[in-house]
């Protein structure tokens, strides 16, 4: 399994920090929290490891699995099980505003249905106050996706986004209010440069919206509002801690805080879900969330830190898609804390069925037309494939040594077991692997011929398929035996005369033999002299005709190509 953990101090390549520092947060001097009420921290380890062993990934393929621990009762404001973390997935409406790419009615629900498969436990199914298609589009989903529940009693949340004001409000609940589990997401900016430039309002004002809005919500029948502060990452701590504060009261039942510009780092982040945790009113009976963009390329790393630091939602996108850089991808979080989560992230775990990755990754490519960059993690098409000569050595030995995740645990089937991609870096026992894989079995001799007639191909190719392979081996074990050489080839031709050709070839014995001859051309003329030399006789039997004809058929197309290439380089007519 991905997340499967070798003790061992002799290959680890890690270090770890020890259980009184935290892996994304600063020491625990630097937090500011009233002495009377010191923050809970859930997710760090309990125990220390012994100092003389360290870590060691592997992707170890156990024969049996551990059996995945049950998604706990879905409560909107409260989560039984302390250690799990509810994936809220945004790919339809955030990732949606990525540019180009917009997505049909049709294409959101198919989405949905994919997402629904993966186990998201709460699926943003759009804004349904932006577009009339968007509307009907989040009603489509509430209706079908938001009712289909499985075996288990699970059933994804379906939300709609809204601005703080009824009409959106109004609209966001017009839409959802068909799904098992409604919720209405509502937002108002709190950053000073938001409240400056933006909304043109006081933080008073801004909070009076906010507190009248989510009791709004909640009295259309909805019991399940989520409030965002916008720019959260850039508000001032006491009016940030105020507001939360007061949406409590108004019955908010999940807070996000959106690092909304990707400014953050995983200390900070980290430190702001702490501080939010030990400051706000009323924060122990709802959901902390976080919403983080990847403007700085630190989504990932900072939504696995507000994890750490208490929040038990994360909110994210398949391949990691939304506005500018896009957001924190929903394969690679899921991902981390399925490798990590048990040994250094204090046990987390979602409720995720993580061998739907690679369908779900696909599905939102195609429909999106967003090209996932080759070395994306985990999704990306080189996140499994391997071209170095050491690492395809070391793969071929074990999978362990170079990966730390099993493709199949996200749905990923290869080509070959091993993700061997031949190129140039490619070594012998990788070329020999593969050759055998397609039924060749060379010796040393035949393998060392090839290797560098492969490196050859491989210095002008990006890679080199099968067929690449099937080509050099044809040609160098499936070879007729050589009886003629072709040393030269001289011809004459012009408007005025008679092509005419000299060849001169080598035979078998070394001996040199030199013919001429007319032509209707430079090519047919060339045939003809190495015709005057080569005539098969019959001494051997068949099987020597038959290397002599093969061998003929070989001398012709070299000389073909020879006077070809000097036509083209000299600008002479080539019939």
């Amino acid at each position: 399994m991905a997340s499967s953990i070798l003790i061992s101090s002799k290959f680890s390549p890690f270090h770890f920090p020890s259980p009184k520092s935290s892996l994304f947060l600063p020491s625990p001097t630097s937090l500011h929290f009233p002495s009377s009420n010191p923050p809970h921290f859930p997710c760090f380890p309990s125990k220390s490891l012994p100092k003389a062993k360290s870590l060691l990934i592997s992707s170890s393929l156990a024969p049996t699995p551990p059996t995945p621990l049950r998604r706990p009762l879905y409560i909107p404001n409260h989560i039984p099980d302390p250690n799990y973390v509810r994936i809220f997935d945004t790919t339809l409406r955030d990732g949606e505003q990525s540019p180009g790419a917009t997505l049909t009615s049709k294409e959101k629900l198919d989405i949905a249905r994919q997402l629904a498969k993966l186990g998201v436990d709460i699926i943003e199914a759009g804004f349904p106050a932006a577009s009339k298609d968007d509307f009907e589009a989040v009603t489509a989903i509430a209706k079908e996706v938001g009712n289909a529940e499985d075996e288990n009693g699970y059933v994804p949340v379906v939300c709609g986004l809204s601005r703080c004001n009824e009409n959106d409000i109004k609209a966001a609940w017009e839409a959802v209010k068909y799904a098992k589990r409604p919720r209405i997401h509502t937002f108002i900016a709190t950053s000073g440069i938001h409240l400056e430039y933006k909304l043109r309002k006081s933080k008073e004002e801004v909070l009076d919206i906010a507190r009248s809005m989510v009791r709004f919500a909640r009295s259309l029948g909805c019991n399940d509002v989520e409030f965002s502060p916008e720019d959260a990452g850039r508000s001032d701590r006491e009016f940030l801690y105020e507001i939360l504060g007061e949406v409590i009261k108004a019955g908010a039942t999940t807070l996000n805080i959106p690092d909304t510009v990707g400014i953050t780092m995983p200390s900070e982040f980290g430190q702001l879900i702490a501080d939010i945790k030990a400051n706000t009113p009323g924060i122990e009976n709802v959901i902390i969330s976080t919403h983080c963009q990847n403007d700085l390329g630190l989504s990932t790393a900072n939504t696995l830190a507000g994890a750490c630091a208490g929040a038990r939602q994360v909110e994210v996108t398949i391949n990691g898609i939304g506005e500018r850089a896009g957001n924190a991808s929903l394969e690679e979080v899921v991902m981390a804390i399925k490798c990590r989560g048990e040994h250094v992230l204090g046990g987390l775990y979602t409720g995720i069925n993580t061998q739907h990755i690679v369908m779900s990754s696909k599905m939102v490519e195609d429909y999106t037309g967003l090209h996932i960059q080759p070395h994306k993690a985990i999704v990306g098409a080189n996140a499994f494939a391997h071209e170095s000569g050491i690492h395809q050595d070391g793969m071929l030995k074990h999978k362990g040594t170079y990966e730390i995740i099993s493709p199949e645990d996200i749905g990923l089937e290869r080509s070959n077991e091993a993700g061997i991609v031949l190129g140039k870096l490619s070594g012998r026992h990788a070329l020999k692997d593969r050759l055998k894989e397609l039924g060749y079995e060379l010796d040393d001799e035949q393998l060392g011929n090839i290797f560098w007639r492969f490196k050859a191909v491989a210095e002008q190719k990006k890679r080199v398929i099968d067929a690449d392979l099937i080509a050099l081996v044809s040609d160098e074990v499936f070879q007729p035996e050589v009886v003629w050489k072709l040393h030269d080839l001289q011809v004459t031709c012009g408007t005025l005369g008679l092509s005419t050709a000299t060849v001169k070839l080598i035979g078998a014995d070394g001996e040199e033999h030199v013919a001429c001859s007319v032509g209707t051309g430079p090519v047919d003329s060339a045939y003809k002299a190495i015709d005057l030399i080569t005539k098969p006789l019959v001494r051997n039997g068949i099987q020597e005709i038959w290397n002599s004809n093969s061998n003929i058929h070989n001398l012709r197309l070299q000389a073909l190509w020879y006077h070809s290439e000097y036509s083209l380089v000299n600008g002479f007519p080539c019939p």
